[in-house]
This record gives C-alpha cells, sequence and structure tokens, in this order.
C-alpha cells in the first residue's frame, strides 16, 4: 500500500506542506510534498520550493526494484537505492534558534526486502529490511522509514512551530 502524504501545518498566514508518501512494493512513484517521497521502482516525489527536496527512486529500474529510494530532507534529495540497498534519507536542515544546533526534518531510509535497509539523518526513521520501518522523531518533521518485505509505511514525525521575538516585544503571555 503506497503511503500517505503527511498534513499540512499552518500558522497564520503560513503553510507548510506535508511530506510526500513513499512508493510501495509494486512499481510505485514516490508522492509530492513538502519534501517528496521515495518511489519502489520509479521515480520519488518532487518537493517543494524552499520547504524540501525530491525522494529518490529507480525509474528506470535498473538499480533495484526490491528497494525504496529515501524520502527527501529539508537540506537535501533522498538518495536512489542501489542493488541490495535501500536509499538513505535526504538531509535535514539544522537551526540554533532554541539555544543549541538540532537538525530537524530529515527524510527517512528506503527499506529493503532481504537486504540492507536506508539510513535517516536529523530526525527521519530507519528503513527496515523484513518489518515495519521507524517512525519519524516527534518534534522534528522527520519522515519515517519504509517497510520491508511488502509491509505498509508508519508515521513521519510530527512538526514544530518555534517562534522567536525580540525580549522587548514579548508581553509575558504565551
Amino acid at each position: 500500500v503506497k503511503g500517505s502524504n503527511g498534513s499540512n501545518s499552518v500558522f497564520s498566514t503560513i503553510t507548510s506542506i506535508g511530506g510526500g508518501g513513499g512508493g510501495s512494493n509494486g512499481v510505485r512513484a514516490g508522492s509530492v510534498g513538502g519534501s517528496g517521497g521515495g518511489g519502489n521502482g520509479a521515480a520519488g516525489g518532487a518537493g517543494t520550493v524552499n520547504q524540501g527536496f525530491a525522494g529518490g527512486g529507480d525509474p528506470t529500474l535498473a538499480l533495484d526494484n526490491n528497494a525504496g529510494g529515501g524520502g527527501g530532507g529539508a537540506g537535501a534529495v533522498g538518495g536512489n537505492p542501489s542493488s541490495g540497498v535501500g536509499g538513505a534519507g535526504g538531509a535535514g536542515r539544522s537551526s540554533s534558534i532554541t539555544g543549541s544546533a538540532i537538525s530537524r526534518a530529515g527524510g527517512g531510509g528506503g527499506g529493503r526486502s532481504g537486504g540492507t535497509a536506508g539510513t535517516a539523518t536529523a530526525g527521519g526513521g530507519a528503513g527496515s529490511s523484513s518489518t515495519f520501518g521507524t517512525a519519524g522523531t516527534v518534534n522534528t518533521g522527520g519522515g519515517a522509514g519504509g517497510g520491508g518485505n511488502g509491509i505498509n509505511g508508519v508515521a513521519g514525525g510530527s512538526g514544530v512551530v518555534i517562534l522567536k521575538i525580540p525580549t522587548a516585544s514579548y508581553s509575558g503571555t504565551t
């Protein structure tokens, strides 16, 4: 079953588009989203300008039609699968707005039945070779890892809104 897209996050006039669902075994393309979903034996979904990058994939079936491409991240395109290995999730982006550097919104790793699943970064979930992938980390917007051996996908991580305002403009009320 092809993965569904994540829901959009809206704050005032700003809309962050949910990530694209990943393709499933059976030659399925990844879906278009804020960051694109990885394809399985097909192309990865496109990302959205200024939000995320495309997912990896294998549209020619030349690399590995049993492995999924990695999901796109906020900082890089998802990796394509290679022989026996699912694609790595695209890199996220780092921000120090909370006082320490934290990377968020990385892509999930592609699943690979009976081989090596793709890795993930920045809150994205790792793929699996035999069971469910790992869910994305909460409050990071990280993508979920792809399942292996015909297993459906799991949930991506919830997003987070962090506001930065000058101390002089803060009323003390949240």
